[in-house]
């Protein structure tokens, strides 16, 4: 059953030759303007998540139904602009994994992310990580597949190995995944140039996914550049959010060293937001003009 009618869209681009870019969004408003943007794909981080729901760091504290209701929201904001969403390691079992599938195909979402690591997870970029045994986390994969029911919703199949038992590993248990059915493969946290080209060459053909994490385990590159390596897909999934996270704790000190907003703050006007969130399409007639 087509949950959406952007459903099938981020498939469409994938096998076209670009490398497709998606955006991190933490909120539905950072999912609209990401979507605005022109960007090909919205990235719904679990990280951002966590930092803007619970305002807490990425140790996966959030359910599954928080995650899938964030989704929800963030595949509204964003359409017709498909949404890859994080879903950590599937919340438990390959039962939990397939009712994850469930609700974020139900929600719209385009691409479950789903990786190997034990609970509770931990950001890709942090230290002290640890991943399930293979059969495991590849049981997970084959019941995600499993359970969708449209080949327009796509299982991204991530791997922590290589934090943890090295690279080899991880290009391993890469394969295995692909064996259960996965669609695109992501192994997290390559630590050099070299090792991102290691990927690259070893698994040819298949749809790559580069993890661009500024201050994070890999060197940061464009797009540009990771297509000419050979991935598919790059995501930039926290960007926006630390710009502002910084900008929203530099407000906040200037608006208490000057007893408001001073006036040379740069900011978006009160009615270009109005205009920019939609509030005449809803309420026809209305400007913001109080």
């Amino acid at each position: 059953m087509e949950q959406s009618p952007s459903k099938g869209v981020l498939r469409r681009k994938l096998e076209g030759e670009e490398i497709v870019f998606a955006a991190g969004a933490y909120d539905a408003l950072s999912a609209r303007l990401a979507a605005d943007s022109g960007i090909d794909a919205v990235y719904m981080s679990g990280f951002g998540i966590a930092g803007s729901t619970l305002g807490a760091p990425d140790v996966g504290l959030l359910s599954a139904v928080e995650m899938a209701d964030r989704a929800r929201a963030l595949t509204e904001a964003a359409a017709p602009v498909p949404l890859i969403a994080d879903a950590d390691n599937g919340h438990g079992g390959v039962l939990n994994v397939a009712r994850m599938v469930r609700l974020y195909e139900q929600a719209g979402v385009q691409c479950i992310q789903l990786e190997d690591q034990v609970s509770p997870k931990r950001c890709g970029h942090m230290a002290e990580k640890a991943v399930v045994d293979l059969d495991e986390a590849a049981s997970k994969i084959a019941a995600a597949v499993q359970a969708r029911t449209s080949s327009g919703f796509l299982i991204l199949a991530r791997t922590d190995a290589r934090a943890v038992h090295g690279l080899d590993d991880a290009l391993r248990r890469g394969e295995a995944f692909l064996r259960s059915g996965a669609d695109l493969l992501f192994i997290e946290a390559p630590h050099t140039h070299d090792e991102l080209v290691k990927i690259a060459e070893t698994f040819k053909g298949v749809p790559l996914v580069a993890n661009m994490v500024e201050d994070g385990r890999t060197p940061y590159l464009s797009v540009q550049e990771l297509q000419q390596m050979g991935y598919a897909l790059a995501i930039y999934p926290v960007s926006a959010l630390l710009v502002v996270a910084r900008t929203l704790r530099e407000t906040y000190a200037a608006m208490l060293r000057h007893g408001k907003l001073p006036d040379d703050e740069q900011r978006m006007g009160f009615n270009e937001y109005n205009k920019m969130i939609g509030l005449e399409k809803l309420v026809p007639g209305a400007t913001g003009d109080g």
